[in-house]
């Protein structure tokens, strides 16, 4: 069975830190490219950063650039999402996705396709 699982998210203080997983089972994410998505409270969700196979190249939208780090474990099967200096827009429920795509990364924002996690809840507080 195909399956990613997110994990690490939780309840932090503005300015906290949290570090997600996305751990895969059934298959191989080092050849595939890795985004975080998340979905706030009343919004749609959306692409906050993503990861290449292949070359590795990494993206993140502007809202988190400078305070989240996303980067790969292939030895564990897991991408990583290190999110520092979380702010309260931060909060929403973040999911990751696995897209075998080698251009996945140059469309992640606009794409459903994919392998998806059941999301982690991330809340940041006041």
């Amino acid at each position: 069975q195909l399956q990613l699982v997110e994990s690490g998210g939780g309840l932090v203080h503005r300015g906290g830190s949290l570090t997600l997983s996305c751990a895969a089972s059934g298959f191989t994410l080092e050849d595939l490219g890795v985004a975080w998505f998340r979905e706030a409270p009343g919004k749609s969700r959306e692409g906050i950063s993503c990861i290449n196979s292949g070359n590795g190249s990494i993206n993140y939208v502007d809202a988190v650039k400078g305070r989240f780090t996303i980067s790969r474990d292939n030895s564990k099967n897991t991408v990583y999402l290190r999110m520092n200096d979380l702010k309260p827009e931060d909060t929403g429920v973040y999911y990751c996705a696995a897209n075998g795509l080698h251009y996945y990364c140059s469309i992640y924002q606009r794409s459903r396709t994919g392998t998806w996690g059941q999301g982690t809840q991330v809340t940041v507080s006041p």
